[in-house]
């Protein structure tokens, strides 16, 4: 049974998008029955379900019953813009990035089994950094063992705020001494690209509608404007709260203005917060949502129960999630040489009652089933050969 090739479909998240699969994105065999995993350590043992991740040669193990949904999950492809390729080209090797998002470890039962989930994985693929995306954990002593467990995990660990860092009292200050960030915005090279980090939490939004701020203030934009002048690229600009799309900033078209006339040097934007799978373009910019490690918010109006009694006890926050089953994550490989951006694919289920099943409408431009669902999709952003 052969499920190489590809096609196309028309709109998924982007108009016409290409589907890859089989050996677009990792050769498949089969899962033997009662098999641990296979030499890379990515496949689940259930016979009943495998877990299974797309875009990490040399092959992803699937059960026969996932085989068909993996075939039916393809890795969806778009084009890299022409001149967002060319900076890839400048790249001297290709440099992978380990990337979760939303840990979320305090709301969750089993916080610290999904980061170690991530950090195992990556172990075995050896990426050239590591990246949290915000709402990871409470800065504090109490979560030293989860920060120091990411932070010593890579020697480039890489921290981002999200919004969540800064509940119970808690302040971009103990997450930069906690985590050992540079700052609360900052840039790392990493393998030859430059890796621009913001903070999305700046106060003075003129258009804040309460809630939690979601703002990147003048001095941050100042210097991300340097940046981009300055340095020859290529960039990959990453924040917690996204800078176009669903949930974004408050000032996202200010951003993109700012960020348009430097296109051809950024490879790419990246953020969570929205705990959503998408890709999308914003001018000539490509913008990442990662998913998740854990569940899609679905507020009080949805309050039910996913777990036992005595966890939702002990975590009354997670009565207002639909988890997921599995920890999400993913890697992203920058190859110079075929002007490509692969992101590793990841799926898992839901924990009880879906969003789609619970009536949940929560933005209008989402979609259950695909922007909203269980999984990271494997994808590859090609070179825009126009």
């Amino acid at each position: 049974m052969s499920c190489a090739g590809e096609i196309t479909l028309p709109g998924v998240d982007e108009p016409a998008a290409t589907v890859h699969y089989g050996d677009g994105i990792g050769r498949l065999r089969w899962l033997d029955r009662g098999a641990r995993s296979d030499e890379n350590g990515f496949a689940m043992a259930d016979p009943q379900y495998s877990r299974r991740l797309s875009g990490f040669p040399p092959a992803t193990l699937v059960s026969r019953r996932a085989f068909i949904r993996l075939c039916g999950a393809a890795g969806l492809g778009i084009a890299l813009p022409h001149g967002a390729a060319a900076a890839l080209g400048k790249l001297e090797r290709p440099v992978r990035v380990g990337m979760i998002a939303d840990l979320h470890h305090d709301l969750m039962p089993d916080g610290e089994h999904r980061l170690n989930a991530f950090l195992e994985s990556m172990s075995l693929r050896k990426p050239d950094a590591l990246i949290q995306l915000g709402d990871f954990a409470y800065p504090n002593e109490a979560n030293r063992r989860v920060s120091e467990a990411f932070s010593k995990a890579h020697p480039t660990a890489l921290h981002v705020i999200g919004n969540h860092d800064l509940d119970s009292g808690h302040s971009k200050e103990n997450c930069i001494e906690r985590w050992g960030m540079k700052g609360r915005y900052y840039a790392r090279d990493v393998g030859g690209l430059r890796v621009l980090v913001l903070d999305g939490n700046d106060r003075g939004s003129p258009t804040h509608k309460g809630g939690y701020p979601s703002f990147v203030g003048p001095e941050q934009l100042e210097w991300l404007r340097q940046e981009l002048a300055a340095g020859e690229g290529p960039f990959v600009i990453v924040s917690h709260q996204p800078l176009a799309g669903a949930w974004s900033v408050d000032n996202a078209v200010d951003i993109q203005a700012l960020l348009a006339p430097f296109a051809e040097k950024i490879l790419l934007c990246v953020n969570g917060h929205s705990h959503i799978d998408q890709l999308l373009r914003a001018g000539r910019i490509l913008h990442l949502h990662v998913n998740s490690a854990s569940y899609f918010w679905v507020g009080a109006a949805f309050k039910h129960e996913s777990y036992s009694p005595e966890i939702h006890t002990r975590f009354p926050w997670i009565s207002h999630t639909c988890p997921y089953r599995d920890s999400l994550f993913t890697m992203l490989t920058f190859e110079p040489g075929n002007g490509v951006i692969r992101v590793a694919g990841c799926e898992s289920k839901w924990v009880g009652d879906s969003p789609a099943e619970l009536g949940v409408d929560s933005h209008p431009e989402l979609v259950d089933g695909e922007q909203i669902a269980p999984r990271i999709r494997g994808r590859r952003i090609a070179r825009w050969m126009s």
